[in-house]
């Protein structure tokens, strides 16, 4: 197991591969909801909060796990939306101005359709909800679910492949939620 403490110590912040698997990449903490050999923390992400201290990541890896995801879940008659539940407990452990890799197959791609366990089909304008200052929608998304605030860096997609998409933490400013 990873001593956290010490990397952050060390490093003053852990680059944290979320959905790692055995695959684990060198340098990075591996968090999976399986013991694989090389994983880090056992931990289910849609429990929070991540037992990770607030602003401790200066990187976080999520690919190809966010589609396995139930978008829509009650618990004791309230509904809760986990991809946004997830981003906010992404925000909170990352440093400001960190960054925020993710990478899915594209809702309508074979790659999507094809594995029974995805669960959520998300295309490339998912992530004007997350940026209150995305141009094209001028952060209308944004205001609709009012999540923690996070700014679109790089996007790249195709309708047949994958969806890739860089996010960067942005500071809380009380501007984006007027």
């Amino acid at each position: 197991m990873t001593d956290i403490a010490q990397l952050l110590s060390d490093r003053g912040g852990i680059k944290l591969d979320v959905g790692s698997g055995a695959f684990n990449q060198n340098g990075w903490v591996g968090m999976d909801l399986v013991e694989f050999p090389g994983v880090d923390i056992v931990w289910d992400i849609t429990k929070h909060p991540y037992p990770l201290p607030d602003e401790c990541c200066i990187q976080i890896l999520a690919s190809h796990i966010l589609e396995h995801i139930p978008p829509v879940v009650y618990i004791d008659g309230v509904t809760h939306f986990q991809l946004i539940e997830i981003m906010d407990e992404f925000w909170r452990i990352m440093k400001p101005d960190g960054t925020l890799a993710i990478a899915y197959p594209h809702g309508n791609s074979q790659g999507y359709l094809q594995d029974p366990t995805h669960c959520h089909p998300m295309n490339e304008a998912v992530w004007c909800y997350f940026d209150p200052l995305e141009p094209n929608t001028k952060g209308l998304m944004f205001h609709i679910y009012n999540p923690k605030p996070w700014k679109i860096t790089h996007l790249s997609w195709s309708p047949e492949a994958n969806v890739e998409v860089l996010l960067t933490k942005r500071r809380e400013d009380r501007s984006y939620y007027e």
